[in-house]
């Protein structure tokens, strides 16, 4: 009896975002036993690995408006910073699905593209736009309001999204991080949404019209990829599951840039 008790999976919110926080950042978390417990069970806390990334990025945006020191600068070495905590987990999806779709002409062929660690012109222009786009959109919405709370809000917001295209989208390959990872429970993939939807609303401004439009944005964004994908390649992958996350985040931040007048 005492044997089983031992190996039962008893939840733990403290262990999942642990375990989210594993796979999806570089924090050095430790190596302690998860009780069995998979990625899929934890989706839920997905957002809490936004508010961690995108709360250090943000912090660095806050500290140089503090400051008075230059946004462009600011914006640059927040990204840079986001991109160390996560090793660039989710650039090189985006990176791997633009070299794929576009360079793959059929479905395996996509994948073994997607698969291969080398980077083509497809992806290379991707990570350029990008990374441009982010920042000059960062960069305009910190000449009218603070950029922190955007950029919170936009990494916990596009993390949040992720488990649903998990759970409605099937493995595209029989390996891989994405198989490794599972598929979430439709109520594992809703609690992610409302809490990513609670944080995002709570650290981001009373203009409830502006965060609907970019939440909007960034799920219809992420509901186009999964079309896409499945067309492409017949479902999801973890290259396909990092892509969602810069496109939510990317369309996020555009939505804002383009109302960020009418927050001032």
């Amino acid at each position: 009896m005492a044997s089983e008790n031992n190996t039962e999976q008893k939840f733990s919110p403290v262990r999942d975002i642990a375990l989210v926080l594993s796979f999806l950042t570089r924090l050095p978390v430790g190596a302690a036993s998860f009780n069995g417990r998979t990625l899929a069970q934890a989706a839920w806390a997905f957002p809490f690995a936004g508010l961690v990334v995108g709360g250090m990025g943000g912090a660095v945006l806050y500290g140089f408006a503090f400051m008075g020191w230059s946004a462009g600068l600011a914006v640059l070495l927040a990204m840079a910073l986001m991109a160390l905590m996560t090793g660039g987990l989710h650039e090189d999806g985006l990176a791997d699905v633009a070299d794929g779709f576009g360079g793959g002409n059929d479905p395996a062929t996509k994948l073994a593209i997607m698969h291969d660690s080398r980077i083509g012109t497809y992806g290379v222009l991707a990570l350029i736009f990008s990374v441009g786009i982010r920042a000059l959109a960062l960069i305009e919405i910190q000449q009218s309001v603070n950029a922190f709370v955007v950029l919170v809000a936009a990494a916990v917001f596009s993390r949040a999204i992720l488990p649903a295209m998990m759970a409605i989208q099937p493995h595209a390959r029989d390996d891989g991080l994405s198989v490794v990872a599972g598929r979430p429970s439709g109520g594992g993939a809703l609690l992610a949404i409302i809490i990513g939807g609670g944080i995002a609303f709570d650290v981001f401004y009373p203009d409830i019209v502006v965060t609907l439009i970019a939440m909007g944005l960034a799920a219809s964004g992420v509901l186009l990829l999964g079309v896409i994908a499945k067309r492409q390649i017949g479902g999801q992958t973890g290259d396909v599951i990092g892509a969602a996350q810069q496109i939510a985040e990317t369309l996020f931040l555009i939505a804002v840039a383009l109302t960020a007048g009418s927050l001032a």
